[in-house]
């Protein structure tokens, strides 16, 4: 049954309610629905190569892309390099992302693995993922999106939103994220599968939203097998 807009869902990202799993069709559908209404889906990091996009990405995670986004201008004005912020160090690069979310970790990272670049890989962002994965501050997530958005890879990288949105619809439920990472590789098709990391990122941060989807104004909403889905907005 549709739910009423003044019963907010309560359920966080990181625990969604698991809904009936999508069909191919099914699946394809939906990715298709979002690809329609965003032909061109960009991440919303500011980058201007791989390394700095490694570090955005790093610099990202339990903390929005828009409040990275308030950081990195100076910082890399400072350090648009692996040997540059390898100079700069932790104690150079930490004032610069004390906004953020644990940032004192997130500088000995990106010192770290900035020097590492230096001394293993020539300064050179690789493009390999067990390589990208041995720096520090690196896993799969960030991985993937470097692979995606750096070197035109199809790599699916989930985050909390597209792995809400994976049980939520059913388009790929699974208690972890390589879970709702590998069914929903095996669903969408090769030619949505670059893209598809985008459309699902956006569509979980601005509709399919963690405490209130937004359904009534989806555009996937028709091939959707969320049980509680919200028709109507709610009064303002």
């Amino acid at each position: 049954m549709p739910r009423s807009p003044g019963k907010p869902n309560h359920g966080t990202a990181e625990k969604p309610r698991r809904a009936r799993a999508m069909n191919a069709t099914q699946a394809e559908a939906f990715l298709r629905s979002l690809a329609a209404a965003n032909p061109e889906p960009e991440t919303e990091l500011l980058y201007t190569d791989p390394f700095t996009l490694l570090v955005a990405v790093a610099l990202s995670a339990q903390t929005t892309d828009a409040a990275v986004n308030r950081c990195t201008p100076a910082l890399f004005a400072a350090a648009p390099t692996p040997a540059a912020m390898a100079a700069l160090g932790e104690e150079g690069i930490g004032p610069h992302i004390r906004r953020i979310g644990l940032w004192q970790g997130k500088a000995r990272n990106v010192a770290a693995m900035s020097r590492m670049l230096v001394e293993r890989h020539g300064g050179v962002v690789p493009n390999d993922r067990a390589a990208l994965e041995a720096l520090p501050g690196v896993g799969r997530k960030t991985a993937n999106v470097v692979l995606n958005v750096a070197f035109g890879e199809a790599a699916m990288a989930v985050d909390t939103h597209i792995f809400r949105l994976g049980n939520r619809t059913g388009l790929a439920p699974g208690k972890t994220p390589r879970e709702v990472e590998d069914g929903l590789v095996r669903k969408c098709p090769p030619d949505l599968l670059r893209d598809a990391h985008h459309w699902l990122i956006l569509h979980g941060r601005y509709v399919c939203k963690a405490r209130m989807p937004e359904c009534w104004r989806c555009p996937a909403i028709a091939h959707c097998n969320y049980r509680d889905k919200v028709l109507v907005a709610p009064a303002k």
